[in-house]
């Protein structure tokens, strides 16, 4: 870009240079504006461990609370011999459990 420092009051070229300044900042928005466009999204996937280790989770806080009180007292009976176990009920309970750990 040359300037004519014998005419500076010539308009012509004023009016050129700001339509070159114009020119050039819409070329550097066209171009930001492209750049924003092709900007890469995140995204996250969860693994299949991940998705069972979620919904264990959720199992474990819909568990039941433990009943403290419950346990002193079955403690008590233990200790002073007054907890009989029913040796079928139990043998009942294990195979339940035992079923369903094969099931899940």
């Amino acid at each position: 870009m040359t300037i004519n420092i014998n005419n500076l009051n010539n308009q012509t070229q004023v009016n050129q240079n700001k339509q070159a300044e114009v020119k050039q900042q819409a070329a550097q928005t066209a171009n930001n504006n492209a750049q924003v466009k092709h900007v890469a999204r995140d995204s996250v996937s969860l693994t299949a461990q991940a998705q069972q280790f979620k919904e264990l989770e959720k199992k474990a806080a819909s568990a039941p609370v433990v009943d403290q009180k419950k346990i002193a007292e079955l403690k008590q009976a233990i200790q002073s011999g007054e907890y009989k176990v029913d040796a079928q009920k139990l043998m009942k309970n294990m195979l339940a459990y035992e079923f369903d750990l094969l099931e899940g």
